[in-house]
């Protein structure tokens, strides 16, 4: 047998075996990222149910707002920015839902984390004629939800304090008109808040 083809015959199973990894790797990245994105989102949704941190904020006229005084309402809590371009689709929804279920028990509170603060966030509200209450964010508060990874995010607090919901990223307004599990009606939604954690909007 020659140099040569002792050489190709100890290399080619190596060549072999190295492109089958290449392709099983490309094969399955995809899917091991979504297996890990799927699993950091139970992991929020095992950790719902649990007390929203409590915060003291000042609003627009520079009286603190607290978490805790909305204790016994549903508080839609949402964080976002005057840049953030899914943010201003959302707000005109949660200026409805405050219209329409505030004397119901609902409180939409929208925590702004944009760093030239109320500079920029007064002229904001104005112009999209916000009706509920604004706080300005912080570090400290950005720490207590975990660190805020993209804007929008939004949680539901139910009456007793505790999460009842988690979403990061632009939600369907059609998901707070129905419970995907049980259809709960909006109205009960918004001002009873919900029982259970799904893992992604409908």
């Amino acid at each position: 047998m020659s140099l040569s083809s002792k050489f190709w015959r100890q290399v080619l199973p190596v060549i072999v075996m190295t492109l089958a990894m290449a392709g099983l790797w490309w094969w399955a990245s995809p899917r091991l990222l979504h297996m890990a994105a799927h699993a950091i989102l139970e992991s929020r949704a095992r950790s719902a149910r649990s007390s929203a941190p409590d915060f003291s904020l000042k609003d627009a006229n520079g009286h603190p707002v607290r978490l805790s005084d909305y204790r016994g309402r549903v508080v839609l809590l949402n964080f976002w920015a005057t840049w953030c371009g899914p943010c201003q689709i959302e707000i005109p929804w949660f200026v409805e839902f405050q219209n329409r279920y505030g004397a119901a028990g609902l409180t939409v509170l929208g925590v702004s984390m944009d760093d030239d603060g109320w500079k920029v966030v007064k002229p904001f509200l104005a112009a999209k004629n916000v009706n509920y209450t604004v706080v300005i964010g912080n570090e400290e508060v950005n720490q207590l939800y975990g660190g805020i990874e993209s804007l929008p995010t939004t949680l539901l607090i139910g009456r007793d304090g505790r999460t009842e919901f988690f979403h990061s990223g632009l939600i369907k307004k059609k998901f707070f008109n129905y419970s995907q599990e049980n259809r709960t009606s909006q109205e009960n939604r918004m001002t009873h808040g919900v029982t259970y954690v799904p893992l992604r909007p409908p």
